[in-house]
Parts: structure tokens; C-alpha cells; sequence
């Protein structure tokens, strides 16, 4: 029986080229095409109703129980809406059945609106008063619970990511996780959420500072970490004691839904957490719970543009606002730098979700004496990629999220070449192929007039641009309004500090492409958003210090 999300056997394997023009031959070679398909579609038709079947999903799981297609109100599912709509969740990876333009329709959600939000609203905030007078370590033991049971949970918690998500199930896993480690920091620093202890100037008068939650916080999150972006943002609220209305993006809610039911399970308490899906009222719910004086915070993890209009929304009401938004990554290679170990931090950190992730690289600054070596082996790298359904052994790397992800890839890769870019791979995926799926591409004699060289790609194209000063570089790397991570690689340790240093970035890989730890504290500068989360320093994003001045 074909899975959801299993593709043919032959989906990966090399064939002839088939492109012509700019299409590298080698890459099209990896790529999935119809034509390839062809043997086994026809008995896929077939099933293609069950595996379009939430029930058939369930099916595939260790724990069917898992998984409703419902969102989550006052410690109850909810898979109705007042509205009466329901919106559809697709497989990026399995559209090749149906609409090449829609995707394969796996689950059908209660499109919820303003009144589903203002209850969820409600729950919490009747929750909050016993939520947070409940000791740290009482709040601590049920994110160490919740922490288990997505480890003991985590190949169907994985499943379900590739399914809504596309990207490959080992990649998958290490997103659950990533995701749950911050259960497991949170939980540990719920019990260091230390005051202060200030030396008074005045004999008579003892003086400290504590640090109280918020309240209730509402928290909008992405489609590319469906779940490890709700347990960061969770985790820390939970912690300290504040109680939470989450927004999952449309595109992903059934890893939200799964989570929530193991937060259930872990014992958190009535209305608590809330969980609020939708689709078409989108923009105004997150205006709603930016404008309702119930809530105290508002956490979100997107685009640059709706994160400035969330902070617009958020003005009326004063309340504390956390925005991790687009970034537009430099990566500069230096002509001391230890060529293949910054093409091996190249391949993840750009290409690690077919590029959609914040922290992606988006642009490769590579010293001119180097730079046609370090583009010769890259592109040796990505040569070997294979690009499919996330759940076949072999697939190295998934589809994009939806069809306007791939024709903003294309029309970058189009615009590149326009204006003078060389192709060493990849560049343009078949007429034939079905599925969100775009051919990795290197790209190389990049300049500044480029879109790549000012938009946030999303996909996966590494574009190669050169210079030759370390002063050039660095005026090439932050001439851009946002800052939300950087990397570099040379072996002058003097250099290593004054580019650090000097980038204007809120993270930096210093010969290294592996940033993102529980530990740390992840964020940027300029427009790349406000706050931090994890590390200790996540928890200051959910509460609110309160000086107490006592006589004696």
C-alpha cells in the first residue's frame, strides 16, 4: 500500500536529462518528474481517497489517538466552527494525484474566527489567577511530563510533520526534538526565575525586585517549524507562569493539534493552553488578540511585514510584543577559511529545509581567489542531493510549502540569470514534475542589483557573490535593513573577532553553520524583530519585574 507521502520507488532515481537551456542536466537528474511516476500512478489513483483521509493518516501511527482534526478550547477539541467553514491541509510532497496547482488534501479544519478566539481569550484568562500562584517547581514537573511524552511520541510526532510540512522524516525528528529541548530548558529554569536583591542607599528601607508573568499571551506561529516554534514560545510562557491562546499557521496545525493533546495528557490544566485554527480569519484574529486588554504579550515568529503590523496592532494596549522575523543571512568566506569545511556548513545552513528557514543563508560572500573552487565543490555537493516525498528513505530534501514559494524561488533564479548570474546547477525545474518541488541551485557571479541580494529567497538557491576586502564585505553584508543571523569563515583569530563583532546581526557562526541550541539565546537586530527566545533570556519576554521598596 502506498503511504501518505510516499512517492514511487523510482521517484529519486537518475535518469536522462531532460532539461535544456539553463536547467543543469545533473541536477535535473535528481529531481522528480512525471514521467517517472508513471507506472505507479495509476494504482496511487486508486487509493489516493484514503490516503487524502485524516482517518487514513491516523492509520499510519503508533498512537492514532494523537491527531483530531479540531482546535483546542478549555481543555476540549473543538471541530466546529460558529462559522461553519473548515479549511483544507495539504501535502506539499503528494499533489501529483490532483490539482498540481492545490496538493493533496490530508485534513479538513474548523475555520475559527473572533468568537472562537475571545473564548479561548476567556479560558485562559480564568486560568491564569491558579496557574500562576503554582510553585515553579509544580509548573516545572508538568513541562518535564509534557517533555517525555514527545520523546516517547516522537516517530509519529515526525510522521505528521513531513505530512503537512513535506520536509525528509530524519529532518523531521530532529525538529521534534529541537522542539521538545526547550520543554526540557524551560522546565529546569521555571525554578531560576530569580529576583534581586538591591543595596539600599537608606538604612531604614530594604529593596528588591521580582519577576512576576504577564498574564495571558497570544502567540502566532510559523508554517517551517510547526512544531518547534510552539514549544519555544510555550515552554517559556508556561515556565513562568503565564497562561497562552496560540495561533498555528494554516498550513500546519496538525503537529499543534498532536503537541496539545500530549500537553493534555502531561496534566496542564483547564484552559491553560488554548489552540485557535483558522485560515481566513487570519489577520483578523492576530489583530484581535493584539488589540483585546486581556492580553498581556504578544509572541510571533514570521514575515517582516505582518510582524510590523502586528506591533502597529499591539500600540493601543501597551503590551509587550516578541518578533523573530525575516532575515537575509550573510555567509563570507574569507581566503584563509578551510574551504571544505565551509561547504559542508554551507550545504545545511542554506539548504536544511529546501532553505526555508529564517536563519537559511541568503547570501554567499566568497573571496574572489577562492570563490570558483568553493563554487565547484558546492555545487559537487548538491549534485548528490535527492529531492522528494519526505518519506522515502533516500529523499535528502522536500518540497517547498506551497506553489507561491516556488514561483518566488523561480522568478529569483529567472531575475539572477537576467541580469548576469552564471548557473552551475540546478535553475529550473521540469515542465513535467508535479509536487511544490524546486531543483537546488547554485548560482554563481552574483552582484548587488539582484533581488537575491536584497529579498529573503525561502528556498534553495545559494547564490555566490565575491569581494575582496574584509572592509567590502562587511559594507556588503549589513547594507540591508534586517540582521537576524551571519556566518563566517577564516582562521585569523583577529579577524574572527573584529567581523563578529562588526556584522550586524543579532546571531553569529564563526566556521561554523550550527547556530540554533536550546541554550542560546536566538533573535536579531534592525527589522529581523525584537526579543529573544530561549536560553534564560527567554523568560524575559513573559514577564515583568516589580521593584518592592519595604521600611523597616
Amino acid at each position: 500500500m502506498l503511504r501518505p507521502g510516499l512517492l514511487t520507488k523510482g521517484l529519486n532515481s537518475t535518469a536522462a536529462s531532460l532539461a535544456t537551456g539553463r536547467t543543469s542536466q545533473a541536477a535535473q537528474s535528481n529531481f522528480p518528474r512525471a514521467s517517472q511516476l508513471s507506472s505507479s500512478a495509476q494504482n496511487a489513483r486508486s487509493l489516493s481517497s484514503a490516503a487524502n483521509s485524516l482517518a487514513h493518516l491516523k492509520s499510519q501511527l503508533n498512537d492514532p489517538t494523537l491527531i483530531t482534526a479540531a482546535g483546542f478550547i478549555d481543555n476540549e477539541f473543538i471541530s466546529t466552527a460558529d462559522s461553519g467553514k473548515h479549511f483544507p491541509v495539504y501535502e506539499p510532497a503528494l499533489n501529483i494525484y490532483q490539482d498540481p496547482a492545490k496538493g493533496t488534501e490530508i485534513a479538513s479544519f474548523p475555520d475559527m474566527g473572533i468568537k472562537e478566539t475571545e473564548m479561548a481569550i476567556q479560558a485562559a484568562k480564568k486560568a491564569f489567577p491558579s496557574w500562576s500562584k503554582k510553585t515553579a517547581k509544580e509548573r516545572s514537573t508538568i513541562l518535564r511530563d509534557w517533555y517525555n511524552l514527545i520523546l516517547e511520541n516522537e516517530q509519529d510526532l515526525a510522521k505528521i510533520i513531513t505530512w503537512e510540512n513535506g520536509k525528509p522524516l530524519a529532518e523531521a525528528l530532529g525538529e521534534v526534538r529541537y522542539g521538545a529541548s526547550f520543554f526540557e530548558w524551560f522546565a529546569e529554569e521555571a525554578k531560576r526565575l530569580y529576583g534581586e536583591v538591591i543595596p539600599s542607599p537608606n538604612r531604614e528601607q530594604r529593596m528588591i525586585t521580582i519577576r512576576q508573568p504577564l498574564g495571558v499571551v497570544g502567540i502566532i506561529t510559523p508554517w517551517n517549524f510547526p512544531s518547534a516554534m510552539i514549544t519555544r514560545k510555550l515552554g517559556a510562557a508556561l515556565a513562568v507562569g503565564c497562561t497562552v491562546v496560540a495561533k498555528p499557521a494554516s498550513e500546519t496545525p496538525i503537529s499543534a493539534v498532536a503537541l496539545y493533546e500530549l500537553g493534555k495528557r502531561a496534566g496542564v490544566p483547564k484552559g491553560v493552553i488554548g489552540l485557535v485554527t483558522a485560515h481566513h480569519d487570519t489577520k483578523a484574529i492576530g489583530k484581535h488578540l493584539c488589540e483585546s486588554q486581556d492580553i498581556s504579550g504578544i509572541s510571533f515568529t514570521g514575515s517582516t511585514a505582518v510582524g510590523k503590523m502586528l506591533l502597529k496592532h499591539s500600540a493601543d494596549t501597551v503590551k509587550k510584543v516578541s518578533l523573530e522575523l525575516g532575515g537575509n543571512a550573510p555567509f563570507i568566506v574569507f581566503e584563509d577559511a578551510d574551504i571544505d569545511k565551509a561547504v559542508d556548513a554551507a550545504v545545511t545552513t542554506k539548504f536544511r529545509s529546501s532553505g526555508q528557514t529564517c536563519i537559511c543563508v541568503n547570501r554567499f560572500y566568497v573571496h574572489s581567489s577562492i570563490k570558483d573552487v568553493f563554487g565547484e565543490r558546492l555545487r559537487e555537493k548538491v549534485e548528490k542531493f535527492r529531492v522528494g516525498s519526505g518519506m522515502e528513505d533516500d529523499t535528502t530534501h522536500g518540497p517547498l510549502i506551497n506553489k507561491t514559494s516556488v514561483e518566488k524561488v523561480r522568478s529569483h533564479v529567472h531575475d539572477a540569470l537576467d541580469h548576469g548570474a552564471k548557473l552551475l546547477t540546478g535553475g529550473k525545474e521540469s515542465e513535467n514534475t508535479h509536487g511544490y518541488f524546486y531543483p537546488p541551485t547554485v548560482l554563481t557571479d552574483m552582484n548587488n542589483n539582484m533581488r537575491i541580494a536584497n529579498e529573503e529567497t525561502f528556498g534553495p538557491i545559494a547564490g555566490i557573490f565575491s569581494f575582496d576586502t574584509e572592509e567590502e564585505v562587511l559594507e556588503y553584508a549589513n547594507n540591508t535593513r534586517v540582521g537576524l543571523a551571519g556566518y563566517f569563515f577564516s582562521k585569523d583569530v583577529s579577524r574572527c573577532w573584529r567581523v563578529a563583532e562588526n556584522l550586524q546581526v543579532g546571531m553569529v557562526g564563526v566556521n561554523t553553520g550550527a547556530i540554533s541550541s536550546e541554550v542560546a539565546p536566538f533573535g536579531g537586530v534592525k527589522e529581523s524583530g525584537i526579543g529573544r527566545e530561549g536560553a534564560r533570556q527567554g523568560l524575559d519576554e513573559y514577564t515583568q519585574y516589580k521593584y518592592i521598596n519595604m521600611a523597616i
